[in-house]
């Protein structure tokens, strides 16, 4: 990997976060599928098919640069998602399983919100205002996620979840 420049270190973000949403295309619909509160399997669900934007408006800019999308497994991920897979696996309550997956969901979140807040900043820095635009749409998604998840949490997950003894 070379980081020569701003230039170079906004691509290797940019495969960074493409590796990061394909990765979740795939554990998106195991995470639905194991929540056992239908809000929260719903989230999940459409998180999935915002998820599928965000690879598409990736693609978008790396079409735009002229450059390709591989290149970069996001190992970070890998690790927020194997993490989450103990919750998957685990057994016990689904209260409590589904707080947990609610808890993985939003480390996710986290790392994508700042990931995505990184790119759009070089992306301005660099006067990529398509991508800046495209990359800012997506960080605001992502905040949205998170807040849904809160609240799915916070008004029945958690305290449903802390009753189970």
């Amino acid at each position: 990997m070379k980081l020569k420049s701003l230039d170079d270190l906004f691509l290797q973000e940019l495969r960074d976060l493409h590796s990061a949403e394909a990765q979740l295309v795939k554990a998106l619909p195991k995470m639905a599928k194991a929540a056992s509160e239908p809000q929260l399997r719903q989230a999940f669900e459409d998180h999935l098919m915002q998820t599928k934007t965000h690879v598409q408006r990736l693609d978008q800019i790396f079409e735009q640069m002229g450059k390709g999308s591989r290149g970069k497994t996001c190992k970070a991920m890998e690790g927020l998602i194997e993490e989450g897979s103990e919750v998957l696996e685990a057994d016990g309550d689904d209260m409590v399983r589904d707080a947990g997956l609610i808890s993985a969901a939003q480390r996710v979140e986290h790392y994508e919100i700042a990931g995505y807040g990184t790119v759009a900043t070089f992306a301005r820095i660099l006067g990529n205002t398509q991508a800046e635009q495209l990359l800012r749409q997506t960080l605001e998604e992502e905040g949205e996620t998170d807040k849904k998840l809160t609240a799915i949490a916070e008004s029945s997950i958690n305290v449903r979840a802390e009753q189970v003894h």
